[in-house]
């Protein structure tokens, strides 16, 4: 039987099959349309798990969309007439999408499966899974246990901002749910946006700046922003907030609250304020979840822990949880934004709608390393990059590494494009930019001359599984770079007097550990680690590279500019290799160097991408 999973139409568009349960394929839409966060109709990532899965439109059992628009629709609808005569106009222009377009979803679909198959019918397959049914299906169904909590956090589904599920074999059942509009996800927006970052996508740079600020504002969120109760449940103050009403996710209020105006993007310079206003959500954050999570762990007597949602991809937030030992075991979707809901729902069709059964998880999750992308043959590598243009040579596999290696310890910067691409945000050795760890420069070269962001953004290491435990306070899996741990003590550098005296950007550039690229301000980084059996060729990067540099560590970090969605084709991973200062390309079995390349198809593009 084969499932087709569908999110569409708010952001972050995907698709994803399944088989019999099992997975098959997964992948954003905005990988093949190159428009970030791409919200249409996901016809090209349709397309591709069709391919995969060796099946028409017509072959398809069911389709599962990820949420209930009805019920989005009586938000809109109890929200306005909660808060009128405010937001009328916000009201007014919102109306009108609804009732031509978004309450219609139905019609929209079946427009969009028409122009892959004309003759395509939905009648009797189409179904609608609830917004937080499918990010806890994505994470309970596809994680390694038989049984577990299951928590979900984001902005908001249909009404539904926070749901806490039990998980045993196929059955998912609601225990407790917090609704719009008091949301953590929200209010993490909320801030996001008055410290000049767009919603939706400068979340992550919040989350990055915080080590470079003092939380001296955490009481006064505490105070004033949100209520948290013992048990972690919470409510926010809606008069510093006007995402019910208006074009802004805060009001004139939380300025006065902060006293300061909200910081205009592209404007004004980050100051020592908003790193500490980013601290203080954070360490607010961390709190509500690790309240939450106490709470879940002592009631239930549960030692098995799955997160989904937008608020799970806070890597800081899991590492604290992990550590904090109220879980045992604490499984993240790798996709658990939006993107995911599309295997999700696919998966809350196949296990609770057809109560089909889970297999014995044995310790794995049924994830594949995330790699549910499409990938490409040698034969096609080698037809695309020559029609790009590109001078490549095609090496075997040990000329391959030994070439990468020679490229890494020359401290150049090296495009890593191997197999299936990715599902979810993070680049984790497929559709890569990998760099040496050791080096004090590569984070500012990185950030400044390859991918265009601000320099205070860190990167993440990646590390052989066999050898975490050598390097970071950390002894489990963490495959899809989802938990931070701190840099073990003998491989951290003191700092003298006056490096401790520096306050906010300053702290960038000083060397912090035998690992200065991956090492942040606080001695964290975001770690990933590598098993032989799911990503065989990086492992055997990293083994290569220890062997000749005595350490398994490299930066890993997203094949893309800023702006831009991560590459998805052998022509795109070119293109950005010859729009950048990226040093060297490994493409499957071609390794390409800049310095061979035809100087007329060096192109500078960031200008034509829009800045996230």
């Amino acid at each position: 039987m084969k499932i087709l999973g569908i999110s569409a139409y708010y952001h972050d568009s995907a698709a994803a099959i399944l088989d019999n349960g099992h997975i098959v394929a997964a992948a954003q839409e905005e990988r093949f349309s190159r428009k970030k966060f791409d919200a249409r109709f996901p016809q090209q990532a349709i397309r591709y798990c069709l391919r995969a899965a060796g099946i028409t439109l017509r072959e398809v059992d069911f389709i599962a969309f990820h949420d209930k628009p009805l019920r989005k629709f009586s938000r809109l609808l109890q929200t306005y007439s909660s808060f009128a005569p405010q937001g009328f106009w916000s009201f007014r222009r919102a109306v009108p999408a609804w009732l031509t377009e978004k309450l219609y979803h139905g019609r929209l679909l079946t427009a969009g499966f028409r122009a892959i198959d004309p003759q395509a019918r939905l009648s009797g397959r189409l179904l609608f899974a609830e917004h937080h049914q499918s990010h806890a299906a994505s994470a309970f169904f596809a994680s390694p246990f038989d049984d577990a909590l299951v928590l979900t956090m984001d902005g908001v589904g249909e009404w539904v901002t926070t749901s806490v599920c039990t998980g045993s074999g196929n059955k998912l059942s609601v225990e407790q749910e917090i609704h719009f509009p008091h949301s953590l996800g929200l209010l993490y927006a909320a801030v996001t946006q008055y410290l000049g970052f767009k919603v939706l996508s400068g979340e992550y740079k919040v989350m990055g700046l915080a080590p470079y600020g003092i939380p001296r504002f955490s009481d006064l969120m505490l105070s004033h922003l949100i209520e948290v109760k013992p048990d972690g449940s919470f409510r926010l103050d809606q008069s510093y907030f006007d995402y019910c009403t208006g074009q802004m996710m805060f009001s004139e209020k939380l300025c006065r609250l902060f006293g300061k105006a909200a910081r205009r993007p592209d404007i004004d310079l980050l100051e020592p304020f908003h790193m500490d206003v980013a601290a203080s959500l954070q360490v607010v954050a961390e709190q509500v979840i690790l309240a939450i999570c106490a709470n879940l762990a002592q009631h239930h007597g549960q030692r098995n822990l799955c997160l989904a949602g937008g608020v799970a991809l806070n890597c800081v937030a899991n590492g604290k949880l992990l550590r904090s030992g109220v879980f045992d075991n604490i499984w993240v979707q790798p996709a658990s934004g939006d993107a995911g809901c599309s295997l999700g729902a696919a998966l809350a069709v196949w296990h609770q709608h057809l109560a089909k059964p889970r297999p014995p998880a044995r310790g794995k999750d049924s994830m594949q390393g995330a790699f549910l992308g499409p990938s490409f043959s040698q034969f096609e590598i080698e037809d695309r990059l020559i029609k790009a243009g590109a001078v490549f040579d095609v090496c075997d596999n040990a000329a391959l590494l030994d070439q990468t290696v020679k490229a890494l310890v020359a401290q150049e910067a090296v495009g890593w494009f191997q197999g299936r691409m990715e599902f979810g945000p993070r680049a984790l050795g497929a559709r890569s930019i990998l760099a040496d760890a050791r080096s004090p420069s590569v984070q500012r070269m990185l950030n400044l001359k390859v991918k265009n962001r601000e320099s205070f953004r860190p990167f993440a290491p990646v590390v052989l599984r066999e050898d975490v435990a050598d390097w970071f306070d950390f002894s489990g899996d963490s495959p899809y770079m989802l938990f931070t741990a701190d840099i073990l003590p003998e491989h951290r550098r003191m700092m003298t007097e006056e490096e401790k005296a520096l306050f906010g950007i300053d702290k960038l550039n000083i060397v912090r550990s035998s690992l200065p690229a991956i090492t942040h301000v606080d001695y964290s980084a975001r770690l990933q680690t590598v098993a032989s059996d799911t990503n065989p060729r990086l492992h055997a990067l990293l083994s290569r590279f220890k062997q000749a540099t005595g350490v398994p560590v490299l930066v890993n970090t997203s094949f893309n500019i800023r702006g831009e969605p991560i590459v998805c084709t052998p022509e795109d991973a070119f293109r950005c290799f010859m729009g950048t200062e990226i040093d060297a390309l490994v493409v499957g079995n071609c390794f390409l160097h800049k310095d061979r390349q035809n100087p007329e198809l060096l192109k500078d593009y960031k200008h034509e991408v829009e800045t996230d």
